[in-house]
C-alpha cells in the first residue's frame, strides 16, 4: 500500500466538507443503514453514514450490529455501484406514433441530469467497476448509457480496515487497500473522528485543496498502512488462481458440479449481488392504445430457465448443473478469453447471499482436490 506524500489529514467537518461540495455538483451516493443492511442510497451529509454498524457475514449469513464510532467499519453489503453504472433497467429509446401517415418520432433515452459520486468505494468494487469498464466501453460493442455515466462519475475510495468472513479479496489482487481508478481515497485513522485523504486524480486534488485539512505527518501513514495489514491479516478464505481457466477446462464434467447442483436453488441471488455479471434481456413495450412504446433492458442472470431459451428449441441449459458450471467458468476461465482478466473481484458476495452458502472459494478447491 503506497501513500502520497501530499496526503492530508480530515476531521470530521472536512469530510462533511467533501459531501457538501461534491452534493453542489453531483448526486452523492453513499452507504447508509437501512432495513438491517447497508445499502448504497443518496447521502447529504455525514450524519446519513452508518455510524458504529459492522457487519456479520458468512455463507448464507448478513446481520448488522453495533460496535465503535466508525463511519465506514461495516465492510460491503448486498449492494454494488453496478445498481448506479449499470442499473437493473435502463429504457433505452421510446416512440410516439408520428401524425397520420407519418412514420413514428424516435426518442432514445438521454443521459441522466444529473452526474454521480461514489463515497465509500472499496478496493474490491474499484476492481468491479474497472471490469465493467472493459465489458461496456473497451470491446467492439460500447454502451453510450454506461459510458455517460461512468464518465461523470467521481469517485471517493476507502481503505478497508476489518474483513468479514467472506473475503477473498488478496487472492484476486484487488484488496483490501483501494487501487487505481478513484479520485480521492479515504483512511477511517481514528474512528468516526479522523481521515488520512489521498488524491489519485487531478480532480481529488483540486477538491481536496478547498477542504479544511491538515498535513498528515508519518504516523499517519504508518497507521494507515496498518489498519489496511489489519484486515488482510483477517482474511482467511482463498482462493488458488494457478491455471485456474485450464482447470475449469479441463474438468467439464467433474462430479463436484453435480454435488453443487443437489445444494443450489437457482435463485440467481450470486448473479444479482455479483459487481461485475452484466448479462441483460431485451423487453418491448407498447401502450393500450398503441400510440407509444419503449425498448428498456434489464438485468438477467444465467440460472434462469429462460435464459439460454431458444426459439423453437426451448432452453440450451436444462439442468441446474449446467447453469451453475456456465456462471463459474465464465466467471473465472472465459472471461479471460472475452476480456483478458478474471470476472472475479474476491468481494465474498456471492457466498454470503446465497441462501444455502454455496462458496465459490471451496468449490474450486474441490475441483482441484478430488479425482
Amino acid at each position: 500500500m503506497s501513500h502520497s506524500r501530499a496526503a492530508v489529514l480530515l476531521d470530521l467537518p472536512g469530510l462533511n466538507a467533501l459531501v457538501s461540495r461534491l452534493a453542489k455538483r453531483k448526486r452523492v451516493l453513499g452507504p447508509v443503514e437501512r432495513d438491517g443492511a447497508v445499502r448504497y442510497e443518496d447521502v447529504t451529509s455525514v450524519d446519513d453514514l452508518p455510524k458504529g454498524w459492522v457487519s456479520e457475514q458468512a455463507g448464507g449469513h448478513y446481520r448488522l450490529a453495533k460496535s465503535g464510532e466508525a463511519l465506514f467499519g461495516y465492510v460491503i453489503g448486498p449492494d454494488s455501484w453496478k445498481r448506479f453504472l449499470h442499473p437493473p433497467r435502463q429504457r433505452i429509446w421510446q416512440a410516439e406514433a408520428g401524425a397520420e401517415g407519418a412514420p413514428p418520432v424516435i426518442h432514445p433515452e438521454p443521459p441522466p441530469d444529473k452526474p454521480m459520486a461514489f463515497l465509500g468505494v472499496r478496493g474490491c468494487e474499484l476492481a468491479a467497476i474497472a471490469v465493467q469498464d472493459r465489458v461496456f466501453m473497451q470491446g467492439p460493442y460500447r454502451d453510450p448509457h454506461y459510458a455517460a455515466r461512468r464518465a461523470s462519475a467521481f469517485i471517493v475510495a476507502v481503505n478497508c480496515d476489518r474483513a468479514v468472513s467472506t473475503c477473498f479479496c488478496p487472492s484476486m489482487g484487488t484488496g483490501p487497500a483501494a487501487g487505481a481508478g478513484h479520485d480521492i481515497c479515504l483512511t477511517e485513522i481514528e474512528e468516526g473522528r479522523t481521515f488520512l485523504a489521498e488524491a489519485g486524480s487531478g480532480k481529488g486534488a483540486e477538491l481536496l485543496a478547498l477542504l479544511p485539512s491538515r498535513p498528515a505527518r508519518e504516523e499517519n501513514l504508518a497507521a494507515a498502512t496498518a489498519l489496511t495489514e489489519r484486515a488482510e491479516a483477517q482474511i482467511a478464505r482463498r482462493i488458488d488462481t494457478k491455471d485456474l481457466p485450464g482447470l475449469l477446462q479441463s474438468n467439464p464434467e467433474h462430479p463436484r458440479w453435480d454435488d453443487v447442483a443437489r445444494r443450489c436453488l437457482n435463485c440467481a441471488n450470486c448473479t444479482m449481488v455479483c459487481p461485475t455479471c452484466f448479462c441483460t434481456e431485451t423487453v418491448e413495450t407498447s401502450s393500450l392504445d398503441g400510440k407509444s412504446a419503449a425498448r428498456e433492458s434489464r438485468w438477467a442472470s444465467c440460472f434462469t430457465l429462460d435464459f439460454t431459451h431458444v426459439h423453437g428449441g426451448g432452453p440450451l441449459r436444462h439442468s441446474p448443473k449446467s447453469r451453475y458450471r456456465q456462471w463459474m467458468t465464465h466467471k473465472l476461465d472465459t472471461w479471460h478469453d472475452q476480456f483478458g482478466q478474471s470476472g472475479c473481484t474476491g468481494c465474498g458476495r456471492c457466498i454470503t447471499w446465497c441462501p444455502v452458502g454455496i462458496d465459490i472459494t471451496e468449490e474450486v478447491a474441490a475441483i482441484r482436490r478430488e479425482p
